[in-house]
């Protein structure tokens, strides 16, 4: 944990630092992408090779898509409660 931490750290500094230079801004952000195709693509690998989780995927499909429902209802009267509350005409954000 403390790794993480510290690497979290010294990138927020390399980004402060490093934020001056747009080539490496978009080297970031295309580098970043694909890190995250990649852990994708290894994520589908391990679940395709656990066979717990390919023989019980009709009940964990069902149930994750229940949660993914409640996140979204949930997100969505978040938001709808945060706009009326702070960026609505008339409502009681000050400007």
């Amino acid at each position: 944990m403390i790794a993480v931490l510290v690497l979290m750290a010294v990138g927020t500094g390399l980004g402060l630092y490093l934020g001056k230079y747009p080539k490496l801004i978009k080297l970031n952000d295309r580098l970043t992408s694909l890190a995250i195709y990649l852990l994708l693509f290894l994520l589908g690998i391990s679940v395709g090779l656990n066979d717990k989780i390919m023989n019980n995927l009709d009940t964990i499909g069902v149930k994750a898509l229940v949660i993914t429902i409640g996140a979204l209802a949930g997100s969505m009267v978040c938001a709808l409660l945060v706009y009326k509350l702070f960026f609505k005409e008339g409502g009681s954000h000050e400007g």
